[in-house]
């Protein structure tokens, strides 16, 4: 009986202890990475979605230091190279490789990123860190923690949710981005009643008529890549055109619908630093603002919670010129934009959205722009830490950045298939200090192309990609 029981133990070892040992090892978090010349990305946030998307497309290694265990294993599930680690502990930023790291990117709280700065400069002098800072006090002192660059991304994010408020209360909101003197791209949302509403693009004869080309159009937060002639401009499309200033003056007018009698006033709701740049933004071009917020506090007009139909209507929604929602909550935003459009049918809603997955629901829900926290987040990060790409435009709905391409000289763009392999459009290239504008199927590509390219994230980043093979 003694030796059968010490063989059944024996038996037991393999076929229970084993495996349970294994599958406690699988489910242990990394705690270190073998990585070089990466970035160390301080921590896992949706803000840095888009960041890692560009990394992984310009095929730049990176990890990712999270406290959570859960969240490191999810992590490592999915592919992503991630760490468990204090981010105020030396021996964290030394087990991410940091002396082979060429950045470090801190995105947590103003007051932790200070001495997130300070622990990473401990362990190396010389590596690159690049801070994200909510409030404009916390920056200076993360510059004097030893931050190389410091980045305030919700303060770009709510002038640029100003500048898109209706085109009918100023001219001043006429966002563009310029690539030469006589060469913009801009984008402009088609009001209902217009003169562009319900029209086919080759109805509205934009091109032919007017020499603007639509480079695409977002229809409920999805980008069509140059759409054929006879697609439907519905009110609330925003065309994505390239022209000269004057002709894209003369779009534009024709998108304001002549029949919409609001006031010239603007509701902001939410006044954190997104809601007072943008109405910062919006009284310095001479508009009227109404800001609802639920702490109150100097420059709040109306006290309450703009999801209380009652705020709603102390703040004179339904007469208003736009809304702009620049709450911190996706849920909250969602809510409201749906009571907005039951309530207040003819005001135009702007939107702030911190996880880009929420965009599409934004727009579902009644929203005619939407601009993600992450989007800006990381566009401005890729900005500076991508050498060979430039973002021109990292606070718009579409992307646009300056990148070569070697692999593809030698061929002409229809050789190559640029438009149905990546989804992007190359606006221009530039060549020999020259900008050529509109390259058509038949242009060839020499070496030393710089290429200008537009589109929503991931079709960007799939011609980034296309550069690489």
């Amino acid at each position: 009986m003694n030796l059968s029981g010490v063989l059944l133990v024996f038996l037991a070892v393999p076929v229970f202890l084993v495996p349970l040992f294994k599958q406690a090892v699988k489910d242990r978090p990394r705690e270190s990475t073998d990585l070089t010349d990466h970035v160390i990305i301080c921590s896992f946030t949706p803000r840095e979605d888009v960041l890692r998307g560009e990394l992984d497309a310009a095929g730049i290694p990176y990890v990712v230091i999270e406290e959570d265990p859960e969240t490191v294993i999810e992590l490592n599930s999915d592919g992503v190279e991630a760490i468990l680690g204090d981010l105020e502990q030396d021996e964290t930023y030394r087990a991410a490789n940091v002396g082979d790291a060429r950045a470090i990117v801190t995105d947590v709280s103003d007051d932790r990123n200070v001495s997130v700065i300070l622990t990473a400069r401990e362990c190396g002098e010389d590596i690159r860190v690049i801070s994200v800072s909510e409030n404009e006090a916390d920056a200076i002192y993360q510059r004097y923690a030893g931050a190389d660059q410091v980045i305030r991304p919700r303060q770009v994010l709510g002038r640029s949710l100003a500048e898109r408020t209706s085109l009918s209360l100023t001219k001043d909101f006429h966002d563009t981005v310029a690539l030469d003197e006589d060469f913009e791209l801009s984008e402009l949302l088609v009001k209902e009643h217009s003169d562009l509403a319900g029209r086919t693009l080759a109805e509205a004869g934009l091109r032919d008529q007017m020499g603007v080309t639509v480079i695409g159009m977002w229809v409920n937060g999805e980008f069509l890549a140059v759409p054929e002639p006879d697609t439907k401009i519905d009110s609330n499309t925003i065309l994505l055109v390239a022209g000269s200033p004057g002709d894209i003056e003369e779009v534009s007018a024709r998108t304001v619908s002549p029949n919409h009698h609001a006031e010239s006033r603007v509701v902001v709701a939410g006044y954190g630093v997104v809601g007072q740049s943008a109405v910062e933004r919006l009284e310095d071009s001479g508009l009227e603002c109404t800001v609802v917020d639920s702490a109150g506090g100097d420059g709040v007009d109306v006290v309450g919670s703009i999801t209380d139909p009652e705020t709603l209507s102390e703040a004179r929604v339904e007469t208003a010129e736009s809304v702009v929602l620049a709450l911190d909550d996706d849920t909250a935003t969602m809510y409201t934009t749906v009571a907005l459009e039951r309530i207040a049918p003819d005001t135009e809603v702007i939107v702030r959205a911190n996880d880009i997955e929420n965009t599409r629901k934004l727009y579902r829900a009644g929203a005619e722009y939407v601009l993600a926290l992450s989007s800006v987040t990381g566009r401005m990060l890729a900005s500076i830490l991508l050498e060979d790409e430039e973002v021109l435009a990292p606070s718009t709905q579409f992307e646009l950045v300056r990148t070569s391409v070697p692999s593809l000289a030698g061929r002409t763009l229809g050789e190559a298939d640029v438009r149905e392999r990546t989804g992007a459009t190359v606006v221009a290239v530039e060549r020999n200090g020259e900008l050529v504008k509109n390259p058509g199927p038949e242009f060839a590509v020499e070496p030393g192309d710089t290429f200008i390219v537009a589109g929503d994230d991931d079709a960007v980043n799939n011609f980034v990609e296309l550069g690489r093979s």
